[in-house]
């Protein structure tokens, strides 16, 4: 599964933490999330995102292995749901999935 990541896990030090794969970093690549903004989650110190049109949120795919996906799934918790989402690359649209919280929980 192709995963667009726009949060803690784009520090290398904290996806490999979590995904337990100490490389894995070294596999993402840059792309843009259009019509999507970021947004606290309310009450914690992480993000979600909210469709917004006109905005436009940086991030990176990355391809984990299902052990990592497995893993990253339990970091990212409850709050968050794997929505597909439709980020753009230097070589065009890819489709992804993006953990989002309900719009509700938005601050």
């Amino acid at each position: 599964m192709l995963l667009f990541l726009y949060g803690s896990l784009l520090d290398p030090k904290v996806l490999a933490r979590q995904s337990g794969e100490r490389r894995l970093a070294r596999r993402l690549r840059p792309a843009v999330l259009a019509d999507h903004a970021r947004r606290p989650l309310r009450g914690t110190p992480y993000p979600t995102l909210i469709r917004q049109p006109g905005a436009v949120t940086a991030g990176a795919l990355l391809r984990p292995s299902p052990a990592a996906l497995h893993r990253l799934a339990a970091y990212e918790g409850a709050e968050y749901r794997l929505t597909p989402v439709r980020p753009l690359t230097p070589r065009g649209p890819v489709h992804a999935h993006a953990w989002i919280a309900p719009r509700w929980r938005a601050g």
